[in-house]
């Protein structure tokens, strides 16, 4: 049987945060207390920008996406795009959630949480777009449309991505109209 290995502080202090609470828990577990002034703000888990969830991990998955299109790998470039997809969209709700719990607390918070929440939004929308074109142009309008339309619901009819997806709607023959802003 393998013995447990002790985390380090600085693993300890990530995962709780650097406050008292996580002065207590690691003064509970035997580890002595270190003030969150001692702790490096590279790692601090705000300083961090990288991991599987965050921006920059589902942009790479954009990227990556974007690299498998380039190379006609598209079964490769939908998956890519899907998982992007997804953990924007889980960014975009956990930055949605932070705000409401800010609001009436600390503006600031309450405002920098629903910007992340709009960007993140956004990214994936656009994503969401991508992924819409390349299953029209592999001819597979029936998982296209539906992405289409999620995006009109996300950005509306007057916004230039909701725009492009009505007029991609409009190009497949889903509907007759075309919109005129």
């Amino acid at each position: 049987m393998r013995a447990l290995q002790r985390p380090q502080v600085s693993q300890l202090v990530g995962w709780f945060g650097g406050g008292v609470l996580a002065a207590g828990l690691l003064g509970a577990m035997g580890i002595p207390a270190i003030a969150q002034d001692a702790i490096p703000n590279e790692v601090r888990p705000a300083a961090q920008n990288t991991g599987r969830l965050s921006v920059a991990a589902a942009d790479q998955l954009v990227e990556e996406a974007s690299a498998a299109i380039a190379s006609q790998n598209y079964p490769q470039a939908i998956q890519k795009l899907q998982e992007a997809r997804e953990l924007y969209n889980q960014l975009s709700t956990y930055y949605q959630e932070l705000a409401a719990m800010f609001v009436g607390v600390d503006g600031r918070a309450n405002t920098s949480n629903r910007r992340k929440a709009l960007e993140t939004a956004q990214r994936r929308d656009q994503a969401t777009y991508q992924l819409a074109l390349l299953y029209r142009t592999q001819n597979r309008p029936a998982e296209a449309v539906p992405l289409f339309m999620e995006i009109l619901r996300s950005q509306q009819p007057t916004r230039d991505l909701g725009q492009r997806a009505y007029q991609q709607l409009f190009e497949m023959g889903f509907v007759d109209e075309p919109y005129n802003n």
